[in-house]
C-alpha cells in the first residue's frame, strides 16, 4: 500500500495548533479544508515499506521539518477562517 506520510504528520500536529485558535470554526468541513490546503502546500512523502516509514520518521525529527508543517497549518487556518463554511 502506498501512503502519503504527510497526512499522518498533519493529523498529529493539527489538533495541537488548533488549540491556539479559539475564535475559528472547527466543524468537520473547515477542518477538512485546512488539511487539504496544508497537504497541497507540503511536499508529499510517499511510503510503501517499513523501511520507507523509518526513513521518513527520521526526517520528522528535524526541527525545520516540524516548523514548516506548523507554518503551513497556520497559513491554512488563516485562509479558512477568512472563508468559513456556513456552520
Amino acid at each position: 500500500m502506498v501512503k502519503n506520510y504527510m497526512e499522518d504528520v498533519v493529523d498529529k500536529l493539527l489538533p495541537e495548533v488548533l488549540k491556539n485558535y479559539d475564535n475559528i470554526c472547527k466543524c468537520p468541513k473547515c477542518i477538512d479544508d485546512i488539511k487539504a490546503i496544508v497537504l497541497n502546500n507540503l511536499k508529499p512523502r510517499y511510503i510503501s515499506t517499513e523501511k520507507g516509514l523509518l526513513y521518513t520518521k527520521i526526517n520528522e525529527l528535524s526541527r525545520e521539518f516540524n516548523t514548516n508543517v506548523i507554518k503551513e497549518i497556520a497559513l491554512a487556518i488563516n485562509i479558512v477562517s477568512e472563508n468559513p463554511h456556513d456552520c
